[in-house]
């Protein structure tokens, strides 16, 4: 077992690592992420749409079809649909249309409307940045991570329920390797990285796992060579729509936040950092004031963090802060976060030997 492929799915960017463990080789890129490439199609095709495909990462494409539906047709399937709301309810308020596959087909067969499918893995886009590596499209392992808020019932928020999620993982596991599935063993909340795993398979690789990106941020900023050797950590992965903030004590989570990132400022960070460290982080107040929650497990105190460090494309947020922060760059790269992240929960899974990721 020797050829890796990561991928780290976000909101701005799709950060790739081939990772050849026998050659002790790796190359990466960092390209628009899916969400940002459908939008663009989206944006580019005019008069009604129909859109097929599967769940994705909402944000840009969201917005796009929704004006688009205030003077033309938006048609989805019901898959696509979840990629502007899990309420489908409230898709269909914003004027878009949701069809069964019968009327999906009919339209189809019309031409009366522009035709996309959507999915969060575009396996023919994905091959050109591989190739490009020039390295052959075949791999051992797959590994890949995207943000996942879980399907809540009814009258819950995706946010409250997203940390609900984590609270029973980890208060039985703390460990962020333990939110890594293997394709298929993914919990059915996991509606999005269901979707992933359904067009993974696809891929020409023998084993396909997938994790939650923060949980693999957490793990892939703790791997940065500088904070290997300490016990108790505070790391910040600033991305560009989620900005988390995790504790550590050894491997193990003692707690965590997000926020988005157009939300946050550098008072607010500061102070949500040592609120963390002290244990006294609360997941309510954190939505009220519009932050996407927290969990607080244990504390080690504020003054006992050995390092602060930041990973993350926006971290440059934290550039005037009073606090001694280090800006980290796991496997040399501060975009390869998510990716070192997944890679090192399927290396411990598999209990295979430790990776330098200096």
């Amino acid at each position: 077992m020797s050829r890796f492929l990561l991928l780290d799915i976000g909101a701005g960017t799709l950060d790739v690592l081939y990772y050849d463990r026998k050659a002790g080789l790796h190359y990466k890129a960092v390209v628009k992420s899916p969400v940002l490439y459908f939008a663009e199609l989206a944006a580019c095709l005019p008069g009604n749409m129909l859109i097929t495909g599967n769940e994705m990462g909402g944000g840009l494409i969201s917005r796009v079809l929704r004006e688009r539906a205030l003077h033309a047709e938006v048609v989805m399937s019901v898959p696509a649909a979840y990629t502007v709301h899990h309420d489908l309810e409230k898709v269909r308020s914003w004027g878009i249309r949701v069809a069964e596959d019968e009327q999906i087909q009919e339209l189809s067969r019309q031409g009366s409307h522009r035709s996309l499918h959507i999915s969060d893995l575009e396996i023919t886009r994905l091959r050109q940045i591989v190739e490009g590596f020039g390295v052959p499209f075949e791999f051992d392992v797959v590994g890949i991570c995207a943000q996942d808020h879980g399907m809540p019932p009814p009258g819950m928020s995706h946010l409250d329920y997203r940390h609900q999620i984590f609270r029973e993982f980890l208060d039985k596991n703390p460990y962020p390797s333990s939110l890594l599935y293997p394709w298929h063993e993914i919990p059915p909340t996991f509606n999005r990285l269901s979707s992933i795993a359904e067009a993974a398979v696809q891929l020409p690789a023998d084993e396909v796992y997938l994790m939650d990106s923060g949980m693999a941020a957490i793990l892939g900023a703790s791997m940065d060579v500088r904070a290997r050797e300490k016990q108790k950590l505070l790391v910040l992965d600033v991305a560009t729509s989620h900005t988390l903030g995790a504790a550590l004590e050894g491997d193990e989570i003692a707690g965590f936040f997000e926020y988005h990132t157009s939300d946050i400022t550098l008072e607010r960070l500061e102070r949500l950092l040592f609120e963390l460290a002290e244990g006294s982080l609360n997941h309510d107040k954190i939505l009220q004031e519009g932050g996407h929650g927290a969990y607080a497990r244990k504390a080690f105190g504020f003054a006992a963090a050995e390092i602060i460090l930041a990973t993350g494309p926006k971290r440059r947020l934290l550039e005037k802060s009073k606090l001694p922060v280090v800006f980290g760059a796991p496997l040399g790269d501060n975009m390869m976060t998510g990716t070192v992240g997944i890679l090192e929960s399927i290396r411990r899974r598999k209990k295979l030997e430790p990776i330098c990721f200096l």
